[in-house]
């Protein structure tokens, strides 16, 4: 018997989120979340969907891995030629959004993003499995190629050329993103679910709950 999309449920009730028991500051507080998500071994803690837009308006989204995060903002590398670098450098105006399932906990940020320095992304690149730093190379991404042969041709051509010591691609990078507003969500029985929203207002964070 085939279940109606319609009729998938489920009932929230693995902790809450109060103003009393949460941090004064959100990166306190994601601080807490994210370590309490690594610790739980869910799947891919530090995933995240990073949200554009392009020049169109066109919204779009797909996942990225945090690489760093502290009260500069938060961290990750990619290709500056892809789709979102592209958007990006048009509207530096992003958003995040970490969800972990198993814990019934939704975390987004909102904000302004910049290139991290070419220091700060040399020393990630040079750390990355050799594999990864010839596939930074190989993969021209978000262009449409003509099939998955290009990238085994590019990436033999490129590990030829640098063998164990491939350097930075010009196009490849990293970025910053500097929160102006955070939302934890947790998860609640009857949908009554917890929202704190962190935003700021004179150069201090200002700690609301929002209805769900």
């Amino acid at each position: 018997m085939t279940t109606s999309i319609a009729d998938l449920r489920k009932s929230y009730e693995r902790a809450e989120l109060n103003e009393d028991a949460s941090h004064a500051a959100p990166l306190q507080q994601f601080d807490q979340w994210l370590k309490e998500a690594i610790a739980s071994e869910v799947p891919e803690p530090n995933a995240m969907t990073v949200a554009t837009v392009g020049s169109d308006l066109r919204p779009s989204t797909r996942v990225v891995l945090i690489k760093g995060y502290d009260e500069r903002g938060i961290v990750w590398f990619t290709n500056y030629d892809s789709r979102k670098g592209r958007q990006i450098a048009g509207n530096p105006y992003v958003a995040l959004q970490f969800h972990w399932v198993e814990l019934e906990r939704v975390v987004r940020i909102e904000g302004i993003v910049e290139k991290v320095s070419d220091a700060e992304s040399d020393e990630y690149f040079a750390s990355r499995p050799l594999d990864s730093r010839i596939g930074a190379w190989a993969s021209p991404q978000s262009q449409v190629i003509s099939g998955r042969g290009v990238l085994v041709a590019n990436a033999a051509k490129y590990g030829a050329q640098f063998m164990l010591k491939p350097p930075r691609p010009p196009h490849w990078g990293g970025y910053r993103l500097q929160p102006d507003q955070w939302e934890f969500w947790q998860g609640r029985k009857s949908r009554l679910h917890d929202r704190l929203r962190y935003r700021q207002d004179g150069g201090a964070w200002v700690r609301e709950r929002l209805a769900p």
